[in-house]
């Protein structure tokens, strides 16, 4: 196997992860973290192994992805933890596509958790810890220079590919994708899919007990946290 690029110093620490620049400019070593955030970290825990469940579980999702078609920044796992990536300029704007009412749109709209949406609903959101992402509309990211008209509609685009890739996938393996959250960043001139795809970043459930295998299990202390973690690794390895 080719030897990875030497790393040198973290640039950046989020509630997950921490990103390490290499010898090489144009990719950099995302490291997976055990800490556990909710409600924009204002609850904080650990959970056990949640960086290495993720890590595999982020590199089966974007091999899958790439495979359909949809270029992400994932080169290769190296180990347990880090991934090797292609270093991106992050769009602030946090897309959601929705396919069954649950968390925050239940709240919103008033809408009874687990209602199916006859077609998948995408939200944008401006990532701004200090705002607590708040929801926004495209021409909001548009007119403010977070995005360009034409890279909004690229990431829809992608959005709804993933969904349709991820949504056959998990059906096939006994899990419905009810909702998840996708980062996108700019790499040498294209829009690429960027972040993590797991159990912290999406919500999973059980397709015929509906029981929850996310991070929803920590944000409302439903325990078998780390169970469901297993759980999904184990469904997708599968």
């Amino acid at each position: 196997m080719e030897s990875a690029p030497q790393k040198r110093e973290m640039f950046y620490e989020g509630k997950a992860k921490k990103l390490y620049t290499t010898s090489d400019p144009d990719l950099v070593i995302q490291y997976f973290k055990d800490d556990a955030t909710a409600f924009n970290a204002k609850k904080r825990g650990t959970i056990e192994d949640k960086g290495v469940m993720n890590n595999r579980m982020s590199e089966l999702f974007f091999t899958l992805l790439e495979r359909a078609g949809v270029r992400t920044h994932f080169v290769r796992r190296l180990d347990d933890r880090e991934m090797l990536c292609k270093r991106l300029d992050i769009v602030p704007v946090e897309t959601v596509v929705r396919n069954i009412v649950a968390g925050s749109m239940a709240k919103r709209l008033g809408r009874q958790e687990g209602e199916s949406l006859k077609q998948p609903v995408v939200e944008y959101y401006y990532k701004s810890d200090p705002l607590d992402d708040p929801l926004i509309y495209p021409e909001h990211a548009i007119e403010f220079g977070w995005a360009t008209a034409s890279e909004i509609e690229q990431i829809k685009s992608l959005a709804l590919r993933v969904n349709q890739v991820l949504k056959r996938f998990l059906d096939e393996r006994g899990v419905l994708l009810v909702d998840f959250k996708l980062e996108f960043g700019r790499h040498k001139g294209e829009i690429l899919l960027g972040d993590e795809i797991c159990p912290d970043t999406c919500r999973f459930w059980d397709k015929q007990t509906r029981q929850k295998l996310d991070k929803d299990r920590f944000r409302r202390d439903l325990g078998g946290v780390e169970e469901a973690y297993h759980e999904m690794l184990r469904r997708v390895e599968s």
